[in-house]
């Protein structure tokens, strides 16, 4: 089956996905918590006879084939903790909870690309591996918790494959680069503890305010001054809580922020620098603090020849002028996971409606990307898998 054939498939499984999708949509459960969703990924495959289980509580996954090679294809099922603003007559019933990142996207076309490959299993010269991933959304993340209960291993999965819907491009348009595509994102917390005291008089106590002022300045220093100009990097304070009225210094000022990487030997730098200089800096105004770092997912790194592969098949699908360079972001995405275990690549789909310039970003309450970009989508998951197979 050509690129363009299995397009002409996808696009007549169209009205099934649109129904999925919206079944998905209205139902969103956080990280590690979709319970619902999970036993809705079950009944799907089972109405499609492929064989499946659950994995890592509410995470489902399925093979497709025979034989010794093995290829995984991967979507994430979980939705954030946002209050949808869409007015959509399929918006989530679950309140506070809204699949404002494509998760619903991505597994309906996942179900949909299941469909297709096991309408031509007996020519697929390899095992699929399907996989249904919850939290993705909330570390540790649920790939490493997936890796670690075994969802690479029996049979032994040699390349995976990946994507996500972007609202920068439109749809019909597919972008993705090889090498770096996503960053290593690290969470930031410290509470820096000092002396209470009236405002009029500074001098009998030690002020934490000033402390943290100082330190947020200090860290733009350090992005300038212990990073290669040419690396990519980002450290962001932002949040920043302490005292409640005019004319206390208080006890203590909490801040939030986030470093986002793609180099880890500087990463771990940086964590060690962040650490070291908050305690030195702190002290020069009397006060101590407690830095508390969470290290986030590894940065995704695209494989050179999957990347390569998937470049073809959607240029034959969506047409080389449809086909684009993903510009690095520095977002984070626990696909990143599975590229440390084995070669992974991880591609960008257009959900932009052709009518607008521009539209809600990922993560955002009023996101409603468009539909019409899930044939392609699931035509580039069917491809990946089958191209690859097919050497």
């Amino acid at each position: 089956m050509t690129e363009k054939e299995v397009l002409e498939q996808a696009k007549k499984l169209f009205p099934k996905m649109q129904k999925i999708r919206r079944d998905i949509h209205s139902n969103p459960e956080l990280s590690f918590k979709e319970f619902e969703t999970c036993k809705y990924i079950q009944e799907k495959l089972n109405e499609l006879g492929i064989e499946n289980q659950v994995i890592g509580n509410t995470g489902v996954v399925a093979t497709i084939g025979n034989g010794d090679k093995c290829v995984g294809l991967r979507a994430d099922i979980d939705a954030l903790p946002i209050i949808e603003d869409t007015g959509l007559d399929f918006a989530s019933k679950n309140e506070g909870v809204m699949h404002a990142c494509g998760h619903d996207m991505h597994t309906t076309m996942l179900i949909a690309a299941a469909e297709i490959l096991k309408s031509m299993e007996d020519s697929l010269g390899g095992i699929i591996k399907l996989i249904f991933q919850p939290g993705e959304e909330k570390l540790p993340g649920g790939a490493s918790i997936l890796i670690k209960e075994g969802v690479l291993e029996n049979p032994k999965v040699n390349a995976i494959f990946g994507q996500h819907i972007y609202p920068g491009e439109s749809e019909g348009m597919i972008s993705l680069n090889s090498g770096p595509v996503m960053g290593a994102p690290d969470e930031l917390y410290f509470t820096i503890r000092g002396t209470s005291t009236h405002a009029a008089q500074p001098q009998l106590g030690h002020d934490p305010i000033v402390a943290a002022s100082q330190l947020i300045i200090h860290f733009q220093t350090l992005m300038t001054k212990y990073k290669d100009p040419i690396e990519a990097g980002v450290l962001s304070i932002t949040s920043i809580n302490g005292g409640n009225t005019t004319n206390v210094i208080p006890d203590e000022v909490k801040l939030m922020g986030t470093l986002r990487s793609f180099n880890e030997e500087w990463r771990t730098q940086m964590h060690k620098l962040i650490e070291e200089n908050s305690v030195a800096l702190c002290k020069l105004y009397g006060c101590e603090i407690d830095v508390e770092i969470k290290k986030g997912y590894p940065p995704v790194i695209n494989d050179e020849a999957l990347t390569e592969l998937t470049i073809s098949n959607a240029k034959n699908i969506v047409g080389e002028d449809n086909t684009i360079v993903f510009e690095p972001k520095m977002w984070g995405e626990d696909f990143a996971f599975y590229g440390k275990n084995i070669p992974a690549t991880f591609w960008f789909v257009g959900v932009r409606p052709k009518n607008l310039k521009k539209m809600p970003a990922l993560h955002n309450s009023k996101l409603s990307p468009s539909e019409n970009a899930m044939p392609i989508g699931t035509s580039m998951l069917v491809t990946a898998a089958i191209n690859y197979l097919r050497g």
